[in-house]
């Protein structure tokens, strides 16, 4: 178990950069809500490591700004699904 926040935030951080991740991806295999995973990023971490928040904040606004390609894909992979069971 995690003994503190700013460990914690520590910890997220060097694994969403490690594996590229998404807030909510990151928030799923730690088991803890993307709310705690969002205020340990950008509240706990800058206090924690700097130069480490630097680079996820990067991250961040790199997902931020591509969240609207993964949603249209996600719709795109629905429909697809549905397609398939329509037509068996």
């Amino acid at each position: 178990m995690i003994q503190t926040e700013k460990e914690r935030s520590v910890i997220l951080g060097e694994y969403m950069l490690s594996h590229k991740t998404t807030v909510r991806a990151t928030a799923k295999e730690f088991g803890i809500s993307k709310s705690t995973v969002h205020k340990d990023l950008t509240d706990r971490l800058p206090k924690a490591s700097p130069i480490l928040f630097k680079q996820v904040k990067q991250l961040l606004e790199q997902n931020k700004r591509e969240r609207h390609i993964r949603g249209g894909l996600a719709t795109k992979h629905k429909y697809e699904e549905q397609h398939k069971l329509y037509m068996k």
